[in-house]
């Protein structure tokens, strides 16, 4: 057996183990402790969390991609992409969510079988440090580790610059938010970067600051890093855009602090939500906001759906209880946007 064939049977049982809220179809040639101990507590939230909406797994498909591969004296450390689809049904209505992750996957040869020693999610859902320092200051109490890492674009790489200029003008007519075109946007680019924009290695705030851009909200250009809510582009050979935009704490910071323009209401449950509205992640519970999404569509039992970046996700459950970011002190905002801005 080669260590591709290991990684397509890895890629096999893993969609089993999903099925059965079980690693057991892992364990005959999966190693990695840690991993695996990681698995049995997201299966059983997960298995928790289907079983609160009667929802019931029917099939899970994925497309293994091999990005890169390093071969050295019986081991092997791949990146890997899965494309996932999983398809449910609550009551009579059958759901489809797709999602997107990245891994790296370490494989050793022993006895002429391959065993998967180490599996590393590399698409974090959580804010991470950033990888250089951004000009201009940050709000009271903004740390550097909630700002995205930044990806370097090819020269050629377009960025919207006068073609947004035109919406960043302030006061005059009323705008109206177009949830379902902001949903469309969602559902178009969410798994893939849209090139008239900067692309973020956590892209999640960017990605839903787009929607909502997308549904006609109305930019608050104040040229400032750390007030309003823009996105300019690039200008002398720099990206311009507000924390604002791009970092997930300030976003919703942003959302709720607006009383004319952008901005939203907090309500108190997440069946209140709407398409185009969005929720806040605060994985440790302590205040700091990390990852964004937006609702794109209902499940049978009018609980919302959400779109991502960063682990690309489609229609996949609001709660997140299946990411490996979600822990016991994780808090949520539920922000509806207004429809008149």
């Amino acid at each position: 057996m080669s260590w591709k064939t290991a990684l397509y049977d890895y890629v096999h049982h893993k969609n089993q183990m999903d099925m059965d809220y079980s690693v057991e179809p892992l364990l005959p040639f999966v190693t990695d402790t840690s991993f695996l101990q990681s698995q049995i507590k997201r299966l059983a939230r997960t298995a928790h969390s289907d079983q609160d909406r009667h929802f019931f797994p029917v099939k899970n498909e994925t497309r293994l991609s091999i990005l890169r591969a390093a071969e050295q004296h019986g081991q092997v450390i791949a990146e890997v992409r899965l494309r996932r689809t999983s398809v449910g049904t609550i009551g009579t209505r059958e759901h489809e969510e797709k999602r997107v992750e990245t891994e790296r996957v370490t494989l050793t040869e022993t006895d002429g079988k391959w065993y998967i020693v180490r599996v590393e999610p590399t698409d974090a859902e959580r804010a991470l440090p950033i990888q250089q320092t951004v000009p201009g200051s940050l709000h009271e109490g903004e740390e550097r580790d909630s700002l995205p890492y930044r990806t370097t674009p090819s020269p050629s790489t377009p960025f919207l610059n006068y073609n947004v200029l035109p919406y960043l003008e302030t006061g005059g007519r009323k705008a109206v938010y177009n949830r379902i075109k902001a949903a469309e946007y969602a559902d178009t680019w969410w798994d893939k970067a849209n090139p008239d924009y900067i692309h973020f290695e956590v892209d999640c705030s960017n990605f839903i600051s787009q929607c909502l851009f997308a549904g006609g909200a109305p930019m608050n250009y104040t040229g400032k890093r750390d007030s309003g809510w823009w996105y300019k582009g690039r200008y002398n050979g720099q990206e311009q855009w507000s924390y604002s935009w791009a970092v997930a704490h300030s976003l919703q910071r942003f959302l709720t602090a607006g009383r004319v323009g952008l901005c939203a209401e907090e309500v108190p449950e997440a069946s209140m939500l709407d398409l185009g509205d969005v929720i806040s992640y605060d994985w440790d519970g302590n205040g700091r906001f990390q990852h964004s999404t937006i609702v794109t569509a209902k499940d049978a039992g009018g609980m919302p759906l959400v779109n991502a970046h960063t682990t690309e996700s489609f229609h996949r459950y609001w709660s997140y209880r299946d990411s490996v970011a979600w822990t016991e002190k994780t808090k949520y905002r539920f922000l509806h946007i207004a429809d008149l801005m």
